[in-house]
């Protein structure tokens, strides 16, 4: 599994990713749970170059650390930064982004939240 660079492990850790994630995801919502997961599952990929994962993993640790610009706690509020840090890594590694990586944010994303893809690409309930 691939390593953040050494100045982003105090913020990030896969570890940390997972339990921000799994206790948050819901509060944070949809949106900023399937940015993060893309990110994450394309930092995976070995082709993805240094500089990429530097920026997926500033953004993930910001998303990880309690003490961020707007904290996560204020409501309705509180993951708008997070959102925004996290929109403008997917922005800038959305080559790394493939196919694959959707995949597996959406299969996550269908555990959590009870939605699948259909052949659209449209979000739809499960049954």
């Amino acid at each position: 599994m691939a390593q953040p660079p050494d100045h982003f492990d105090d913020n990030y850790s896969e570890k940390s990713f997972w339990q921000k994630l799994k206790d948050y995801a819901k509060t944070a919502g949809r949106e900023v749970v399937e940015k993060a997961l893309l990110l994450f599952y394309a930092a995976q990929r070995p082709e993805v170059p240094v500089w990429a994962k530097t920026v997926v993993y500033g953004a993930l640790g910001y998303f990880i650390l309690p003490a961020d610009a707007v904290p996560d706690l204020t409501p309705l509020v509180g993951y708008s930064d997070d959102l925004g840090a996290i929109t403008l890594a997917v922005a800038t590694v959305a080559a790394y982004i493939n196919d694959e990586v959707r995949a597996k944010a959406q299969a996550k994303l269908g555990q959590w939240f009870g939605i699948t893809e259909d052949d659209t690409g449209q979000s739809a309930d499960r049954e």
